[in-house]
């Protein structure tokens, strides 16, 4: 193989990681960011609201003095929240619809996110 095949298919594989790249940073800056606490065994805010279509990020603080585990059937995930911690749990883009969440440790603890 010539060097000058060498040097095209690597410029090739280069360009298309940046824009990999570039599509995932686009992504990430479009992501909708939602804050909840757990707190004496109760979400704060119980209902969460975001655009269909949008990645979401959750940044989940406990607050209360035991462990937490915030899991979404609907949404796919499962996340343990350490007493006094925080978590990010990354959601894929939804379409418009009420999905529940809830503490799996406690399942009084519940709380829904609507998608509009």
């Amino acid at each position: 193989m010539s060097q000058r095949k060498i040097v095209t298919i690597v410029l090739a594989a280069l360009f298309a990681a940046a824009l990999g790249l570039a599509a995932h940073a686009a992504r990430a800056d479009d992501a909708v960011s939602i804050s909840l606490t757990i707190k004496n065994h109760q979400f704060d805010p119980a209902e969460t609201h975001a655009p269909a279509g949008k990645q979401i990020v959750f940044h989940v603080k406990n607050l209360n003095d035991i462990v937490s585990e915030f899991e979404s059937s609907d949404l796919h995930f499962e996340k343990i929240v350490p007493a006094g911690s925080e978590a990010v749990v990354y959601v894929h883009p939804l379409k418009p619809g009420r999905y529940n969440y809830y503490d799996d440790f406690h399942h009084a603890t519940q709380g829904y996110l609507v998608v509009q």
